[in-house]
C-alpha cells in the first residue's frame, strides 16, 4: 500500500481558486447558510428533549481557561479568533485536509505560550482520556505529513481555534477545534455543555514511525462495535444489518447539519440484558470525552431514552465495517474508509472515520440558546 502522489491533498490556501474550488466552497457556504435545524427523521425534530435545568457541573475552570486565553491575544488576533455566539462559522468546519472556508486561529500562527493557552481551554473542557485522544489524532497528522516529506502542509499544529459568545459571567460561549480529521465544537449554556458536532478520524491510526511512533487511536471504538454485532443472536443481527456495502463516507458528517436519517436497525429494546450492557459501554467511549462530571450527565440524558435507541450495521466484523447507534438525544458513527493520503481504493482499518451528533435540533447547543435567549427576553446578539 503507497502513498498517494504527492500534494494531492493541499491543506494551506490554494495560490489559485480554479472554477472547481470555488464551486466546492459554494456548495459548502450554501449548506451552512441553510436555517439551522439539525439532524432528524424526515418528520422534522422532536421538541422538549433538552431543558434548559441546572446540572450542577462547575464550569468555573473552562470559563477561566477562555479568558486567560482571549486576554493573552494582540487586537488584531481578537478580531480574527473570536466570534459571536451565533455566528455562522460555526457550521463551516471540514474534517478534509483541504483548505474549505477555515477561519480562527491557526495554532501553528501562535506562540507557545498562546498555542498552550487554546489548548489549556480544550483539556479543561474534555476529559484526560478525551484530551489526550485529540492530541494523538493531531500528532497523527504530523506521521502523515512525515510519511509524505509534506510536513508544512501535514502537521500538528495546522489547526484552526475560535471562540464563540463571553465566557464571564456565565453567559454563553464555546470555542471549535478545526482541520484535518479533527473538528470539536463545544458549546456552554449555563452549565450545559455540548460537545457537538464532533468529528474524529486518521489516516494511518497507527504510526509505526516518525515522531510519535507507536501512537494508535479507535481500537477501542473498533473493538467495542465489533463485539456488540459478535454478540448478537441470528436473528438480531439480521435486524441490525441494514446494507450490504459500506457507505461512501459517514452519513452525518461536516456540512450535513440537517440532514434526514430514519431510525434503522436493531432496536435497544430488542436486546438481552448483557447486550444492552455492551451498547452502553460502547456508547460510554463516545460520551466520555467529556469532562467526568458532563460526561455523567449527557449519558445517563442518553440512557433516559435507551427503549428509542437503535443500533445499525454494515459489513464484515472480521474485516471492515460502519455502525451507528441512534437515539433522539445522540448519534454516533463509525466506518473504515478508503485510501486518501494512501492509495487503497477500498476500505482497510488502516482509516477510521468517527462522528458524534446531538439530533433534533442540538447540535452547537442551538436549541439550549433558543430556550436561553426566550427566558431572558433577549433579541441581541451576545459577542
Amino acid at each position: 500500500m503507497g502513498l498517494r502522489q504527492r500534494g494531492a491533498a493541499p491543506t494551506r490556501q490554494p495560490a489559485e481558486w480554479t472554477p472547481e474550488l470555488l464551486a466546492k466552497v459554494e456548495w459548502r457556504r450554501k449548506a451552512a447558510d441553510e436555517p439551522f435545524r439539525g439532524v432528524a427523521t424526515p418528520s422534522g425534530p422532536r421538541p422538549g428533549l433538552f431543558p434548559l435545568t441546572g446540572t450542577g457541573a462547575d464550569t468555573t475552570g473552562i470559563r477561566r481557561a477562555a479568558e486567560n486565553y482571549l486576554a493573552a491575544l494582540s487586537p488584531k488576533e481578537l478580531s480574527e479568533g473570536r466570534f459571536p455566539i451565533d455566528d455562522v462559522s460555526w457550521r463551516h468546519w471540514a474534517n478534509g485536509a483541504r483548505y474549505f472556508l477555515r477561519h480562527g486561529l491557526c495554532l501553528e500562527d501562535l506562540d507557545d505560550t498562546r498555542r498552550h493557552l487554546a489548548l489549556d481551554l480544550v483539556r479543561e473542557s474534555l476529559s484526560a482520556a478525551g484530551y489526550a485522544q485529540v492530541v494523538d489524532l493531531m500528532h497523527l497528522n504530523l506521521t502523515i505529513g512525515e510519511l509524505r516529506g509534506e510536513t508544512d502542509l501535514l502537521n500538528e499544529w495546522l489547526y484552526w481555534f475560535s471562540v464563540y459568545g463571553d465566557p464571564e459571567k456565565g453567559r454563553p460561549f464555546g470555542w471549535q477545534l478545526d482541520g484535518h480529521h479533527v473538528n470539536v465544537n463545544c458549546v456552554l449554556v449555563g452549565d450545559h455543555m455540548v460537545l457537538t458536532p464532533s468529528f474524529l478520524g486518521a489516516e494511518p491510526v497507527t504510526a509505526e514511525s516518525g515522531k510519535y511512533a507507536g501512537t494508535t487511536v479507535f481500537r477501542r471504538e473498533e473493538a467495542l462495535g465489533q463485539e456488540l454485532f459478535a454478540g448478537l443472536a441470528a436473528g438480531q443481527r439480521e435486524r441490525a444489518v441494514i446494507a450490504d456495502e459500506l457507505p461512501p463516507d459517514l452519513f452525518v458528517g461536516a456540512f450535513r447539519d440537517n440532514y434526514e436519517l430514519n431510525y434503522e436497525g436493531l432496536p435497544f429494546a430488542a436486546m438481552t440484558i448483557e447486550q444492552r450492557a455492551a451498547a452502553r459501554e460502547l456508547i460510554s467511549r463516545y460520551t466520555s470525552r467529556a469532562n467526568p462530571y458532563h460526561a455523567r450527565v449527557h449519558l445517563d440524558e442518553v440512557l433516559a431514552h435507551e427503549p428509542d435507541t437503535h443500533f445499525a450495521w454494515i459489513g464484515d466484523p472480521e474485516g471492515v465495517f460502519y455502525y451507528r447507534i441512534h437515539s433522539p438525544v445522540l448519534l454516533i458513527e463509525f466506518e473504515h474508509q478508503a485510501g486518501v493520503m494512501f492509495d487503497n481504493d477500498i476500505p482497510t482499518r488502516r482509516h477510521i472515520h468517527t462522528v458524534v451528533r446531538t439530533p433534533n435540533g442540538n447540535d452547537y447547543g442551538a436549541d439550549l440558546l433558543r430556550q436561553h435567549h426566550e427566558r431572558h427576553h433577549s433579541r441581541r446578539t451576545e459577542t
